[in-house]
């Protein structure tokens, strides 16, 4: 009898009637070649594929055709072991054949079960190709539609708010400590906050201002000029500016700039475990980081609104000079006549509160950061995103209350 043709076979020296001789035909074939043996045996519908030898790289021919041979003879099976415990060595090779093989059995309704034995490193591989295959496999999930969106939207609100509030209570508990312990607080790298936010700040800041200018003066001429009250232009440029655009303008212009800057560079911080590092060293980075830049972001935007505000008046004057026949004497006396401490004061009463909250949102979203460069731009963005409507809404409240004090 050929010996593929035996399946099974034991010698039991020490059985009672002295050898046991337990074979049976085998109508299933064994691949054997450079050292792999694939075999197939099978009782009823219950079958085992016996694995022995390499099942690595180099026998991974031999592999395939004994697993395609193998798994051709277990028509009618409803379970299958996949044994393992002959096995000498496998590699990732051979545990992918052996996880596709196991995939095609579930696939085709039988229960696959791995017979380890001693080599459970080797069950482990094979485990980890079928997660990873079926990762990859996962059904994506359908588009997710408007209201979808609006709804994961409106439902992480909450948290949002919970987060910012929490933040903002924080950093309320760390000012006394920060008064009570100065040198808890990096008052060294002020200066330098102020000069980037500030003076870096100041030709972009001043550049938009100008521009706004401008348009309020084309805008006033082009619509006051059709009733004859070009006169009013200058008073309008004061009172558009002063109250509400040279603040606000400002204020957006420090948040897509140092806002983004104050956010990245704190998150980049957060992901390098500098952050961590400030604590094991007994700095709290409240205290050590964002005391100092929100206190030179409320320092420094009024000072840039002021500087603007008086760039614009120059930008309408041009604008209005340009388009009407007024003189810029005339120009100059309506404008002076124009600025009224009410007016100026309700602009710049409100910069320091803007500038304070694009410090909070952009320090925020940079403690909150987590995992690599993919989450410091996305933080960044958060934060420049959000601080743009806080601060055109710390804006509407302060208007709003100006109004009803009249003002």
């Amino acid at each position: 009898m050929p010996n593929a043709a035996l399946t099974g076979f034991q010698v039991v020296p020490n059985a009672p009637h002295g050898i046991i001789h337990d074979f049976k035909l085998s109508e299933y074939p064994e691949s054997c070649a450079m050292g792999v043996a694939v075999r197939t045996d099978r009782e009823g519908e219950r079958a085992t594929i016996v694995l022995s030898g390499a099942l690595d790289l180099a026998h991974a021919t031999a592999v395939a055709k004994g697993v395609e041979s193998a798994e051709t003879c277990l028509g009618g099976c409803h379970s299958v072991d996949v044994d393992l415990s002959q096995l000498d060595r496998i590699d990732g090779a051979g545990a992918v054949l052996l996880a596709r093989l196991l995939d095609r059995l579930d696939a085709d309704k039988r229960r696959a079960r791995v017979v380890e034995g001693c080599n459970t490193n080797a069950a482990r591989l094979i485990a980890l190709y079928r997660e990873r295959r079926e990762d990859r496999s996962a059904p994506q999930r359908s588009a997710i539609g408007s209201l979808d969106r609006i709804g994961a939207s409106a439902a992480q609100l909450p948290g949002k708010a919970n987060e910012a509030l929490e933040f903002i209570g924080r950093y309320a508990a760390a000012l006394p400590k920060a008064t009570a312990k100065p040198n808890s607080i990096d008052w060294g790298s002020l200066p330098r906050l102020m000069q980037d936010i500030g003076a870096q700040a100041l030709p972009v800041t001043s550049a938009a201002n100008l521009l706004v200018g401008v348009i309020v003066g084309l805008l006033g001429v082009s619509q006051l000029g059709r009733f004859g009250a070009v006169s009013y232009v200058p008073e309008l440029v004061v009172v558009a500016h002063f109250r509400e655009l040279g603040p606000l303008v400002t204020a957006i212009v420090v948040a897509g700039r140092s806002g983004a800057g104050l956010a990245s560079e704190i998150a980049t911080m957060k992901v390098s475990e500098e952050i961590d590092a400030l604590r094991s060293m007994g700095f709290d980075p409240l205290r050590w980081l964002v005391v100092p830049r929100c206190l030179a972001l409320a320092a420094t935007v009024p000072l840039l609104t002021w500087v603007g505000d008086a760039v614009a008046l120059i930008g309408g004057m041009g604008a209005t000079l340009f388009m009407t026949q007024m003189t810029a004497h005339a120009y100059i006396q309506a404008t002076l006549y124009a600025i009224t401490p009410d007016h100026l004061v309700a602009g710049l009463v409100k910069s320091p509160f803007l500038g304070f909250a694009i410090g909070l949102i952009a320090c925020c979203q940079g403690l909150l950061a987590l995992g690599g460069a993919a989450a410091v731009g996305a933080r960044t963005t958060t934060a420049v995103v959000l601080a743009i409507f806080g601060v055109i809404v710390i804006s509407a409240v302060f208007t709003f209350f100006l109004a009803l004090i009249g003002v």
